[in-house]
């Protein structure tokens, strides 16, 4: 009992430290994790164990190739091209940012297309003079929503799948139509939300539609290496299952391979790997195996389970709201991982299919409550601050909550209509 009032204690106050932005959020999660190994609630060996490798080391690997291609000029490339399209109009830059990152979530992990896709987003506002914050938060929340379209677009998709036996095409004819929803409803309250943020001067626009699109590739011959490696490690995302490797494996080969082949300085690619995010993972990580290992989200979920009274209704309706919250406190995936064997236990007495679907739909938008709700989340908030601008708890939160809001009452009248 002591052990549960301390890591929730622990737990607590390094959310309020990570909220409050007093000091680093890397900073307050490492003292979190390590806190709980400190004080007996979970031994190193455990805390090391509980941190999801796979995850930190996909997100290192993508990182070195996303700093191979910034260093051939292909995000400038396609920032260009992106505000051709839009007309230089910055709406309708952001509209097709959001579509082309929400689309392209759905079939590689929302972490890896948020790691290529800021870039692009930093030089595009940086070109137009404006702010890259509704940009990134607008790309990141529709990175979320894209991502649990599909059985390998967001984490918790991974794990609800592998537990369920439930294939690409079935979970797709399931998840996608309602991702699809959302996604429209999504662009129109982004474009409400950030109507008054984004003006431009008419002789910008002229400026940038005269820049020469080919004099941006800056090395043609190591681009075509990266985009060869690239398109492998797509492939790999697509059938790491068939090929019996995971994630993190495909892109610290692919970056691996790009290095040795492009004759990159590998000390100035580990150099602009972004650290910071990478220790907030393992803090993070740690402080939530503590809480999870005694037993307080399986407790305060039976509890809250029990009042369903048995219903699949009730339960379903429990499990999206439920896990939408909770996932935007804790990092979905961890959450995910918790709640698969409740849910299986729940599907011994009513029907299980839809509360897989439930737990899917809250876990993937409760991504987007808060600032650490989902990996994407917290990558593009530091990539953001790397180039001096910060993406508060508060500023993201104003933003994800409605987002949030509108998306679990529609996906709540989805499953109403479709399942029950």
């Amino acid at each position: 009992m002591n052990h549960v009032w301390l890591a929730g204690g622990i737990f607590f106050f390094t959310f309020a430290l990570i909220v409050s932005e007093k000091i680093d959020r890397t900073i307050s999660a490492l003292l979190g994790g390590l806190s709980m190994i400190i004080f007996g609630i979970v031994s190193q060996d455990q805390a090391f164990h509980s941190v999801d490798w796979n995850v930190i080391f996909l997100l290192a690997g993508m990182m070195v190739i996303a700093n191979v291609l910034k260093e051939t000029g292909l995000f400038q490339w396609i920032a260009l091209q992106a505000v051709r399209m839009g007309k230089g109009d910055p709406m309708r830059i952001l509209v097709i940012l959001s579509l082309v990152t929400g689309v392209t979530s759905a079939f590689l992990d929302n972490v890896t297309i948020v790691v290529l896709i800021a870039p692009v987003t930093l030089f595009i506002a940086s070109t137009l003079g404006l702010s890259p914050i509704p940009f990134l938060i607008a790309e990141v929340l529709a990175s979320n929503i894209g991502g649990m379209a599909t059985l390998v677009g967001d984490p918790p998709n991974i794990l609800i799948g592998s537990a369920a036996n439930i294939d690409f095409l079935t979970f797709i004819s399931n998840m996608g139509p309602i991702s699809l929803i959302i996604m429209f409803i999504f662009i129109g309250m982004m474009i409400w939300m950030f109507k008054d943020d984004l003006h431009i001067k008419k002789e910008d626009v002229v400026d940038i539609n005269s820049l020469d699109t080919d004099s941006l590739i800056t090395d043609p011959v190591l681009l075509r290496k990266a985009l060869v490696v690239m398109t492998g490690v797509v492939i790999g995302f697509l059938a790491h299952g068939a090929l019996h490797l995971q994630p993190a494996t495909i892109a610290l080969t692919g970056a691996t391979i790009l290095m040795l082949w492009g004759r990159s300085d590998p000390h100035k690619m580990f150099r602009d790997i972004e650290w910071t995010t990478l220790f907030f993972f393992i803090g993070l990580f740690i402080a939530v195996e503590a809480v999870v290992e005694t037993g307080i989200i399986e407790s305060i979920a039976e509890q809250v389970l029990a009042l369903t009274g048995g219903k699949v209704a009730n339960a379903s309706m429990f499990l999206i709201w439920f896990s939408a919250i909770t996932s935007g406190i804790i990092d979905n995936i961890p959450y995910t991982a918790t709640m698969i064997p409740l849910v299986e236990s729940m599907g011994l007495v009513m029907p299980v299919s839809i509360l897989w679907w439930s737990l899917a739909l809250g876990a993937c938008l409760g991504g987007n409550l808060t600032l650490v709700g989902a990996a994407a989340n917290v990558i593009v908030a530091s990539l953001a601050e790397k180039a001096g601008h910060k993406i508060g708890f508060w500023v993201f939160f104003k933003y994800g909550a409605s987002v949030t809001a509108m998306s679990l009452v529609v996906a709540s009248l989805y499953v109403w209509a479709r399942y029950l």
